[in-house]
């Protein structure tokens, strides 16, 4: 295959897995504890997962190809592929799926805020399988960065 692909690859992973954990572990956290208004800080957090799930199914996607494309059939048996496969749709899920009702519950809940609403407890229980997602993708992702890497 192309050296080209195989070194955007690379950079696939290292984006997608980077983002991920940046934003989720470091990012998020650090807005939530240093600025005084949770609302804000969960806005911010929000555009940045947004930004972290479109680069993931991008990248998610040039993956997949890239890996049927260098090894055909026998991509199939590897555990790269499945590991980028199910992060992809772990991606999509979350963002198409899990998103959209946490936005619901956000929108229900005005003029208040969510959490000081009758909605707090299921906005809590989403927040909570969307948190899990994130989770298996980040420790999903270590199978992608160690990976053996073609030279």
């Amino acid at each position: 295959m192309d050296k080209f692909a195989d070194k955007l690859s690379f950079v696939a992973v290292t984006l997608w897995v980077g983002g991920l954990w940046a934003i989720g572990y470091l990012a998020a956290p650090v807005l939530f504890s240093a600025l005084a208004d949770k609302t804000t800080a969960g806005m911010l957090a929000g555009k940045m997962f947004t930004l972290v799930a479109y680069i993931g199914m991008a990248c998610g996607f040039y993956l997949l190809i890239h890996r049927l494309a260098s090894f055909g059939s026998a991509a199939l048996k590897q555990g790269f592929f499945w590991a980028a496969l199910v992060m992809l749709l772990l991606a999509i899920a979350g963002h198409f799926g899990i998103q959209p009702i946490l936005d619901g519950l956000k929108a229900q809940a005005l003029p208040k805020g969510v959490m000081e609403s009758m909605f707090r407890d299921r906005f809590a229980r989403w927040h909570g399988v969307s948190s899990i997602v994130y989770l298996v993708q980040s420790v999903l992702g270590l199978v992608l960065v160690l990976a053996p890497r073609r030279s």
